[in-house]
């Protein structure tokens, strides 16, 4: 029986101060280091010895995986990183104020934007500053990879190769593996993980900092659960729905 954890990074910047992040590159709060460093202290405390990492390129989950890792005396393992572990790209929401967009926009779209399944966002145009293929992170990427706004099913779809390619066979020759990404390519990877129907996902949260354990044999999932009592999940649930 092998393990993977999925953990979502702790709170950052932008989710203190209401803003739509997605692809922008902004740092962990200080309340998100504590987070990253309280999930490493529940994954040691676990007993879990993982073989390797993976993230996304923005620098929120790679400083949570270096957190985690360091409070488990892991910084030796390899850790992987790629873009296709991102959150959701937010278009031209991101760096925008989530409560002016609800003023301006009603809440019902904006919560179509952030959470429905198949609702992209307003487009960042291609002359924009923010839009990624202006980041040297991307430049290898092909024009068609670089998006200008996701919806969920889009991050799905280029999250699963990734899942496929890089994350699953190790976990298939028996190694535990700890994948530290965002809300919205971790859902995906729920989604995918447990079979939720695409008219349901819209209810799933995924809590910063509490780390969701997989029990697998090969490709097959055995057994789920958060390193969090109730009443601790319940409180991080509530915290999820409001800092994507």
């Amino acid at each position: 029986m092998t393990r993977l954890a999925l953990l979502r990074h702790g709170r950052s910047e932008w989710n203190e101060s209401g803003r739509f992040t997605g692809w922008t590159d902004i740092d962990l709060s200080e309340a998100g280091r504590k987070e990253a460093y309280d999930a490493g202290e529940r994954l040691r405390d676990e007993g879990i010895m993982f073989d390797l990492a993976f993230t996304s390129v923005l620098k929120r989950a790679i400083r949570t995986a270096w957190i985690a890792m360091d409070v488990m005396d892991l910084m030796w393992i390899p850790l992987s990183r790629s873009w296709r572990l991102n959150e959701k790209h937010y278009g031209s929401l991101q760096g925008l104020s989530k409560a002016e967009m609800v003023e301006e926009h009603g809440a019902e779209q904006v919560h179509a934007w952030r959470r429905e399944y198949d609702v992209r966002p307003p487009p960042l145009e291609l002359s924009d500053p923010r839009h990624p293929r202006n980041d040297p992170r991307y430049r290898d990427l092909r024009p068609d990879e670089v998006p200008s706004t996701e919806s969920l099913h889009d991050t799905l779809n280029r999250a699963l190769p990734y899942w496929f390619d890089e994350i699953l066979p190790p976990l298939r020759q028996g190694k535990n593996v700890l994948v530290a990404a965002h809300g919205n390519s971790l859902r995906a990877l729920v989604k995918h993980l447990d079979g939720i129907r695409d008219d349901e996902i819209a209810g799933l949260n995924i809590p910063t900092g509490i780390p969701l354990i997989y029990e697998m044999d090969g490709d097959v999932v055995k057994e789920r659960y958060y390193l969090a009592s109730g009443d601790e999940l319940s409180k991080a649930e509530k915290r999820a729905s409001a800092v994507r």
